[in-house]
């Protein structure tokens, strides 16, 4: 059950056009226009269409756009792509820039993590699909998700919202916003959210993965002249849930022997998880669980209107602190008894641009500077089952406790037992860049858009772990270097970048406008921070940088109104290869810890078409529906990492060409043998269904001069798809929709707005990742 009031601002009231207005604007290209009007593949998400879909931060969003998707096992190890592309499906490696921007009230966002931030006091979201870098501060080579705030205003208004759910569900958002003189207004919002856990610990009988959120923002704003505005932000946001916590879903077999395959594991334990069915929803995780995030920043802009052009600079600071604690072996079992990474990243943004309007020409030139550092403090620690789950017993029956022989370190919990790494990651980055497009008028219907962006890149990292015994030596055996490598490194380089871009729109008729546009793009090199892989003991040095990725991206699109301009049909479709593609893969150390880490794909493509369709017939019912087609793959990586099916047997050795010398076993096969390396070519990219749609309807009836009743439906739905980095028979995910109603009343007038939802109608169960754990 969720009640609104509508701002008293009838100005900044949301529309209840919703997806079928014919007068919603955008900024994508740096000043007001029709969204029908931009050359653009971008989706307009109004702040009541948001509210009505139940959509609580960007992560979430993905309901109402199919090209876009979201993943993450917490905040920090999370990904937003765009078109199957943005950032690689696993854990997140700070070296690494994000190919999807997300630009909060202009300024740019480095961390994902603050996309689990409660979203409030928002005017819209535009989702730009395809590389961005001629018209935005940041490149991006995916797109950017741009989220319009409301500002102050000079006639007081106020408006609160509340809600009540199932599971404890409590929600309040609300602002209030007025003049303090003639000049100066300020503006003041707030949102707090908490929800009690989805999932059940037997070991500490407590409900985990619950939502625990606060979030400030204050503005002011001076109007300093007709002509100049200076508007400065605040904002604070606060979470604290205890979170972060996997289900078992299935086991299956790897090449490793019979006693070292889970089952043989589990019953040397005598353990069982608590339930083998996920959507009993139940856990036994025994370490601490903890998802601790502060993000905050302070903002001045600018905007000074300038002969026949705007002048714009927006200066911002923000902090980010993540304070985790994580349950790494996903089980009961003492394996890992404490994993944790806590970090601190500051990062400061300067971006000036001046959009020009003009009889012939158009054109928006710009700078932007980036500086960013964090710190990451972190630690891991084995617990008394590590040395029999992780090291190898021995030619012994299955399920046995014993070792042969029976000096194994396997069977000597006091190897592992206490072993700990403590890491030191440090790193910095600066970027700059000047970037421009214009828009020449060539006729009345024919505009012909060329870009340009000259981007300049120096990053510098240092990564290094000191691991101790339980008795707090750093001499280590074989299997405890293996389990928990020492390893220390530093990097350092800097580069220049050229990406450049030509758009052709076409009006066909007067409602109809048509686009062609060719983009080459980059994504900048990268520094692995999260470790190395090993080669006899030693960390692979060559696999400190990851090489930058060369984008080539075609699109042609279609954007018409008919029916007097109540319905809406945009088209597009797109063909995008990437060079050189930064992808995580892993490495199974000796020991059996999973490594991930960054290397680069040969060559990837992604291509597909998307269609969005709004409908409004009447004035009592409005429907949307909108799909993609995705097909995106793996073109050449002729070594990746091989799926766990074919890993943990003998690793088959390569002669000098790289050929791989004997023959795999069946994948699954106890004890078999495994390549060093797997051909992915051709094999699905992971996270991306090839299809997938989001749709709704809302119908309303007056039921007296004082308002209206409605009720309204939406849902999304997807195909299966890949959830790791090589596809794996065990890590697909199957398709699944969920669909969800709303039943309320809303005055004539919109200022109060009253409703029940229900989300996820039919009670369909669906996963959203299925992940490796440490076991293979």
């Amino acid at each position: 059950m969720s009640a609104q009031t509508a701002p008293s601002s009838v100005a900044d009231a949301p529309t209840p056009a919703d997806q079928t207005g014919n007068d919603i604007t955008v900024t994508a290209r740096r000043r007001e226009e029709s969204v029908q009007d931009v050359p653009i593949a971008v989706s307009v998400l109004t702040d009541s269409v948001i509210a009505k879909s139940g959509s609580q931060n960007v992560s979430q969003l993905v309901q109402l756009q199919p090209s876009l998707t979201y993943y993450g096992t917490n905040s920090r190890n999370a990904a937003i792509n765009i078109r199957g592309l943005g950032a690689p499906l696993g854990l997140t490696n700070d070296g690494l820039e994000q190919g999807v921007g997300i630009y909060i009230d202009q300024v740019y966002y480095s961390r994902i993590a603050t996309a689990v931030s409660d979203l409030f006091d928002v005017a819209g979201v535009e989702v730009l699909r395809g590389p961005q870098g001629t018209l935005y501060g940041k490149n991006t080579t995916a797109g950017a998700i741009n989220v319009g705030i409301r500002k102050p205003s000079f006639t007081p208004e106020a408006y609160l919202e509340a809600s009540l759910g199932n599971l404890e569900l409590r929600q309040a958002k609300g602002a209030v916003s007025g003049p303090l003189t003639e000049n100066l207004a300020a503006r003041f919002a707030f949102s707090t959210t908490s929800r009690r856990g989805t999932i059940y610990n037997v070991a500490t009988r407590r409900w985990i993965n619950e939502r625990d959120n606060l979030s400030l923002r204050g503005q002011l704003l001076w109007r300093a002249s007709d002509d100049l505005d200076l508007r400065l932000v605040g904002d604070y946001s606060r979470q604290r849930p205890e979170a972060g916590a996997q289900i078992y879903v299935r086991t299956g077999a790897t090449q490793r022997s019979l006693n070292r395959q889970y089952a043989a594991l589990a019953a040397a334990f005598d353990y069982a998880p608590p339930s083998t069915n996920a959507f009993d929803r139940l856990t036994d995780l025994d370490a601490e669980l903890k998802a601790g995030q502060d993000s905050a920043g302070i903002s001045l802009i600018a905007d000074w209107k300038l002969g026949s052009g705007t002048l714009t600079s927006i200066i911002a600071w923000r902090l980010w602190n993540w304070l985790p604690s994580s349950d790494r072996d996903f089980t009961g079992l003492p394996i890992t008894t404490f994993s944790g990474n806590p970090s601190r990243h500051r990062q400061v943004t300067q971006e000036v641009r001046y959009a020009y309007d003009g009889e012939r020409f158009d054109f928006v030139a710009g700078g932007f500077y980036f500086w960013q550092r964090f710190r990451t403090e972190g630690a891991q620690e084995q617990g008394s089952a590590a040395s029999r789950w992780l090291l190898n017993p021995g030619n012994v029956p299955a399920g046995s406790s014993g070792c042969n022989p029976p000096a194994a370190n396997a069977c000597n919990p006091a190897i592992l037992d206490g072993l700990r790494s403590e890491n030191d990651i440090r790193y910095k980055s600066v970027s700059a860049a000047i970037f421009g497009q214009l828009t020449w008028k060539v006729s009345d219907r024919l505009r012909i858009l060329p870009g340009v962006r000259l981007n300049y890149d120096k990053k510098d990292g240092a990564y290094s772990a000191t691991v101790t015994t339980g008795s707090g030596s750093t001499t280590l055996n074989s299997d405890q270097r293996n389990t928990l490598p020492p390893q220390s490194y530093a990097e350092k380089f800097d580069s220049w970048n050229l990406a450049y871009d030509l758009t052709v729109s076409y009006d066909v008729a007067r409602e109809v406008m048509s686009y062609a546009t060719f983009a080459h793009g980059f994504k900048s090199a990268g520094i692995n921070m999260n470790g190395l892989p090993l080669s006899n003991g030693a960390p692979v040095l060559n696999a400190v940088t990851v090489r930058p990725e060369k984008i080539d991206h075609f699109e042609i699109g279609l954007k018409s109104q008919f029916f007097d301009r109540r319905a809406t049909l945009n088209l597009s479709a797109f063909w995008t290869e990437i060079k050189d593609y930064q992808t995580t893969v892993t490495n199974n150390q000796s020991g059996g810890v999973v490594l991930a880490y960054l290397a680069n794909a040969v060559k990837v493509r992604t291509r597909g078409a998307e269609a969005e369709f709004s409908f409004r017939p009447s004035d009592r019912f409005s429907l949307y529906a909108n799909g993609a087609f995705t097909d995106a793959r793996y073109i050449r990586f002729p070594d990746a990492p091989c799926p766990p099916e074919l890993s943990g047997g003998t690793v088959l050795p390569v002669d000098a060409n790289g050929n791989i010398v004997g023959t795999p076993s069946a994948p699954g096969t106890p004890g078999g043998f495994s390549p060093p390396f797997c051909d992915a070519s051709g094999s699905w990219l992971p996270g991306v269904s090839k299809w997938s749609a989001s749709y709704a309807f809302e119908y309303t009836l007056p039921v007296s001069t004082a308002g209206n009743a409605y009720f309204g439906f939406d849902g999304t739905a997807r195909s299966k798809f890949s959830s790791n980095a090589t596809r794996s028979r065990y890590t697909d995910v199957d398709g699944y929709s969920v669909e969800n109603v709303r039943l309320g009343f809303r005055t004539a007038d919109d200022r109060l707005n009253i409703f029940g939802w229900v989300r996820n109608l039919f009670d369909h169960d669906y996963y959203d990742l299925i992940i490796q754990p440490w076991q293979r």
